[in-house]
């Protein structure tokens, strides 16, 4: 775990251990409250809070909004950035045009060590609920985290400095039309998981052991991966947590139900209301303060071990090179030997050659592990820094749920007292 993280995370535990009693009383009078979410993109000039590195500062803004069932997205944008054709635009995406962008800078950007943002899986069920128009809570919650997770998947796109100047993302962001995205079915949940597991196996399978010379790799490595499974198990439980926050809403509005049904007490439904308002909200917060940051950063991790395997293929070229370089060596030699001077030609012409692509693959090599450093290091700030805000986030809103419950109930029992 990141030093900076524990601080802030111990303090966190802490107070959530002191308010846990009174947090599961309030949750009795929770009910849900299902709208469907809109999707729109824009892309706007933004101030930033706290002062950054020079070149990691970009005033870009995204927001993704109207979702159709027809799988569009409408985006309208804007910015004052030189690169843009144009200060306002507004273009339409589907869901498969995102995972076309991704599958580009993958291509692209991975093999030097960059970290690429993954967008959010595609979800057959989810999708199947959507499309057949069953407008229920599972469906409505699917749409709202797809466009949250959209949203934040383009942010961290158009944040990255390299991403930012290619072509792919520009036309993206600008162009009316798009030609239709293909080929991205490996990007399913399952599929996702596969093309990482297969890109993992790659590296395993390597025919020299890489001898680590740098244990920042090493240690940086390992805490990656102690860190998906603790992200993972973390986000099971969150999820978890929001299960039981509205089963307990619901069953508790049908109990209050009841109860004011036997009481003839219906002139109170106002209390009602707001209570079930006040949880919804409540039940909100713990979906996407935690458990959609937490999916995004389990997604954002396999990123980076993404960028540690392309750091060790690029590795792998270099020794290949350096084998091959050998045998052309030895070749050579047995030319030498057997005095053959009408073949002694290609063999020094293979062996300049092969010396050159040595010398290269040692400089990728060399280049692909100062990208990976730089991209860990920064990956690491922005998820303290993202932690952080969210954490805060995250217990202003039990504040200020604690605080309206008090009102409501003060309001409440001036009238409960004057009961005959």
């Amino acid at each position: 775990m990141c030093e900076s993280h524990k601080p802030l995370l111990t303090s966190f535990y802490t107070a959530l251990h002191r308010i846990s009693f009174t947090s599961t009383v309030a949750v009795l009078v929770f009910t849900s409250i299902h709208n469907f979410g809109h999707y729109e993109f824009q892309l706007e000039e933004e101030e930033e809070e706290e002062e950054e590195e020079e070149d990691d500062k970009f005033d870009i803004h995204v927001s993704v909004k109207d979702p159709e069932k027809i799988g569009e997205i409408h985006d309208s944008c804007f910015t004052t950035l030189s690169m843009f054709r144009n200060k306002t635009f507004t273009v339409r995406r589907r869901f498969s045009d995102f995972l076309g962008l991704y599958e580009k800078l993958s291509e692209k950007h991975g093999p030097n060590g960059f970290i690429v943002p993954p967008p959010p899986e595609k979800s057959i069920l989810g999708m199947t609920k959507v499309k057949v128009g069953k407008e229920d809570s599972s469906s409505t919650d699917f749409v709202e985290r797809r466009r949250g997770a959209l949203e934040r998947y383009l942010q961290r796109v158009v944040n990255h400095p390299s991403l930012l100047q290619d072509p792919d993302v520009r036309e993206f962001l600008e162009r009316e039309e798009l030609p239709r995205a293909v080929s991205t079915q490996a990007l399913s949940g399952a599929g996702f998981l596969k093309m990482l597991n297969r890109a993992t196996d790659a590296v395993s399978k390597m025919t020299i052991k890489m001898n680590e010379s740098d244990v920042w790799f090493e240690e940086k490595l390992q805490e990656v991966e102690s860190a998906d499974q603790q992200f993972r198990k973390l986000h099971a439980l969150v999820e978890t947590l929001v299960v039981h926050r509205k089963e307990l809403s619901l069953n508790t509005a049908s109990f209050a139900k009841s109860a004011a049904m036997l009481g003839s007490a219906e002139d109170n439904t106002a209390l009602s209301r707001a209570l079930s308002q006040l949880a919804e909200d409540q039940a909100e917060n713990d979906t996407f303060c935690f458990a959609e940051l937490i999916a995004d950063y389990i997604r954002l991790l396999g990123a980076v071990r993404g960028s540690f395997d392309h750091r060790m293929k690029a590795w792998q070229r270099w020794q290949d090179a350096q084998t091959m370089l050998q045998k052309k060596r030895e070749t050579e030699a047995k030319l030498l030997w057997a005095n053959k001077p009408d073949k002694l030609q290609l063999a020094k012409e293979e062996i300049a050659e092969w010396e050159a692509k040595v010398t290269q693959y040692e400089r990728d090599f060399e280049r692909v592990s100062a990208t990976v450093r730089k991209e860990v290091i920064h990956f690491e700030k922005q998820k303290a820094k993202n932690f952080k805000r969210q954490i805060i986030n995250y217990l202003e809103s039990l504040l200020q749920s604690q605080q309206q419950l008090i009102k409501y109930w003060e309001a409440f029992l001036p009238e409960a007292k004057a009961i005959a």
